[in-house]
């Protein structure tokens, strides 16, 4: 089911502490990274989304034909200009510098670095990818069927994985990770943004 269709509307624009939510990671990413590359669905949500993004800001259009966070990534992928590329999606309003140098910096020579909790579970879609070695990989996947970013971490080899318990030292209640899936994730994410205010 299309996320957007919890809200009723594109969640790019919803409101968040009067900020429209795709607004969130890009303040993050700006001054960090060279290039800031979204993927949208159309050409029209192009021309929507830059009403509210700086004008730096490149896209890459995913068609409808191409479904799934895999597809996504790998339009990103083929756009970006950098030999690692980070992918974040775009309704995590609290992600972490401070993780995402850490990423970062444990990127050379590696064809990832993605975070892995204890149980083993993964997060590809806050991590750091090898632009190169990551495209390809990624297409190998998207021929044998796969729709999931996840699928290309089995295609690659030399991925770091960073334990959760250290990214817990830099975020101690695991913010990066928080998405806006549904009404009650937004309602969290105000919350968790007054409490954020009178700390």
């Amino acid at each position: 089911m299309d996320s957007n269709a919890k809200f009723g509307e594109d969640k790019a624009f919803l409101k968040l502490d009067d900020r429209p939510l795709l607004s969130y990671v890009i303040k993050t990413l700006k001054g960090s990274v060279e290039e800031i590359i979204v993927v949208v669905t159309s050409v029209e949500q192009t021309y929507s989304y830059r009403e509210i993004v700086p004008a730096a800001v490149r896209f890459e259009v995913c068609t409808g034909s191409d479904v799934g966070s895999l597809a996504a990534a790998t339009k990103g992928l083929e756009g970006a200009q950098g030999k690692y590329s980070l992918v974040l999606p775009f309704d995590s309003p609290f992600v972490s510098k401070e993780v995402l140098s850490l990423l970062f910096e444990l990127s050379p020579g590696k064809s990832a670095v993605v975070p892995r909790w204890p149980n083993s579970e993964c997060e590809p879609l806050h991590a750091v990818y090898n632009t190169s070695l990551s495209l390809e990989a990624s297409r190998k996947a998207m021929a044998a069927g796969e729709t999931d970013l996840i699928s290309i971490l089995g295609c690659l080899h030399g991925v770091r994985y960073v334990s959760t318990l250290v990214i817990e030292q830099l975020d101690p209640d695991f913010r990066s990770f928080f998405r806006v899936k549904t009404p009650l994730d937004l309602k969290k994410a105000a919350v968790m943004i007054k409490s954020r205010k009178h700390q």
